[in-house]
């Protein structure tokens, strides 16, 4: 098999899921309902909040999951399953319900973006290729909304994927930064693929094949008159780059009755170069010129540019965008909240040393508390069907300080999550990525705090429980203590 045959991603796995699986149907549990959460226990760089991404790709994985004949040669090959078991496999589909979070929704740690409710052996096959997904946009997601917010409202483009993990990587890496808030990418297939916005000019092998600055600059701006960004650090910005690109500029352009776009530096001390390059090019009379910037960049980078006082018209992003190098592992996990029991779920609860490991149980609704200006105050969890009446002041329980009593007063609440899959067959259309991105923005110029946005100590924002839910997990957890004690 190489790169280029068609892939049947069902295979995407751990091993341990098939042998748990195996064993269920020999023990006839496979049809016993189950519910899972996907959720995560801190958000990346020590961020505010995190960005829910990569749930398109989730569903389609779930329409489409079956084992091939091969795969299914492949598992009788490692003499571990009953040829009953294989047989089931060969006409595997996927028959669960899948509940989460719009895709874009602005998240927070510990509360489940997706729920899947399904067949215990459909719930466990799916729980790699979930995590998988998840983890991946969701990180690459969050930082490229990090690195745009520091860029100001100067443009920012991914221009990462040579520094990818993979071809995958870059390619939904690229998908994961638009819905962040890039302005496009240079990744090709992405942009084939999800309609994203592609850029990209030279780079200084161009200039190096020509071996004359100027004849490169030249023939660039004579073959690209309408879209001319010229690479001007491949000998001296200073001393060379910039001249010849001026010289470009008025000798070739302007004849044409065109304009120089742009000018990229890739290398030096960007701040002090731009300034340099600024004045360089206002006084050749280029001022709508713009000046691009890249050189392992990210949002500290950025911002210190900025503060330096930099003059930078538009950032291109790569290593440290597509691969999140401040933090490359998102950390979401998939745990079991639930079991069905004489027609009803029952909860289950994962006990730890470690109090953040300690799960949520069973089976919940995820609510969004507004203030009166609008302004997302809360997270609140409640039991499945719970009714949450905020037209009265409405107690909650803080689950830090559970012995405070506290009330939401004059608050709206919305309910986070919806069900896209049913029965395995989608049921909600799915909006474009446009319509993704734009929401990521909504959300954070209109509902989530600044100072949750901020780098430096963002405020914590709060998920609370209402005292039905809370007393539920606290005496879920009490007595699977005294029976494990």
């Amino acid at each position: 098999m190489t790169q280029f045959d068609k892939r049947n991603i069902t295979m995407m796995m751990d091993f341990y899921e098939m042998t748990m699986a195996n064993g269920y149907f020999q023990d006839h549990d496979k049809d016993v309902q189950v519910a899972f959460d996907v959720f995560y226990r801190a958000n990346p760089d020590d961020g505010g909040f995190a960005i829910f991404a990569g749930l398109e790709q989730v569903i389609e994985y779930v329409e489409n999951m079956e084992f091939s004949a091969e795969d299914v040669e492949y598992f009788r090959q490692q003499q571990m399953f009953s040829e009953e078991f294989l047989n089931y496999l060969a006409n595997f589909h996927f028959s669960g319900d899948i509940y989460a979070m719009p895709e874009g929704t602005i998240m927070y740690p510990n509360e489940p973006c997706i729920t899947v409710v399904a067949p215990l052996i459909d719930a466990q096959l799916v729980e790699t290729a979930i995590l998988a997904q998840i983890n991946h946009q969701s990180l690459i997601a969050t930082k490229a909304r990090r690195i745009v917010r520091a860029a100001n409202g100067r443009v920012v483009s991914d221009f990462g994927a040579r520094r990818a993990h993979n071809m995958d990587a870059a390619t939904y890496g690229a998908r994961a930064a638009y819905i962040g808030g890039v302005a496009g990418t240079a990744t090709v297939s992405a942009g084939q693929m999800f309609n994203i916005p592609i850029s990209g000019t030279m780079a200084h092998s161009w200039v190096m094949f020509y071996g004359d600055e100027y004849e490169a600059f030249k023939k660039y701006a004579e073959t690209y008159p309408d879209a001319t960004v010229l690479l001007v650090d491949t000998y001296d910005v200073i001393h060379s780059g910039i001249p010849n690109a001026i010289k470009v500029a008025h000798e070739v352009l302007e004849p044409m009755g065109k304009r120089l776009m742009g000018i990229r530096i890739d290398s030096g001390d960007l701040a002090y170069l731009s300034k340099r390059v600024r004045k360089m090019l206002d006084a050749a009379g280029l001022e709508d010129c713009k000046i691009v910037v890249s050189n392992s960049l990210d949002e500290f980078t950025v911002a210190s540019l900025l503060n330096q006082g930099a003059y930078i018209d538009a950032f291109g992003i790569g290593e440290r965008l597509i691969t999140a190098k401040s933090e490359p592992v998102f950390g979401a996990v998939y745990k079991l909240a639930a079991v069905g029991e004489n027609g009803e779920f029952a909860p289950r609860i994962k006990v730890s040393e470690n109090v953040e490991k300690i799960t949520n149980p069973g089976l919940k609704d995820l609510y969004r508390i507004y203030d009166a200006q609008g302004h997302a105050v809360a997270d609140l969890l409640a039991e499945c069907g719970e009714a949450v009446d905020l037209s009265e002041p409405f107690r909650y329980v803080d689950p830090q300080k559970p012995w405070k009593n506290r009330t939401f007063d004059d608050c709206t609440c919305k309910n986070l999550r919806k069900i896209y899959v049913r029965q395995g067959k989608r049921t909600e259309k799915l909006p474009d990525l446009g319509e993704i991105r734009n929401y990521v923005k909504q959300q954070l110029d209109n509902e989530i705090w600044e100072e949750e946005q901020r780098f430096e100590n963002p405020h914590k924002h709060y998920l609370d429980m209402t005292p039905k839910y809370y007393e539920l997990k606290m005496d879920l957890l009490s007595k699977t203590r005294e029976a494990h004690a």
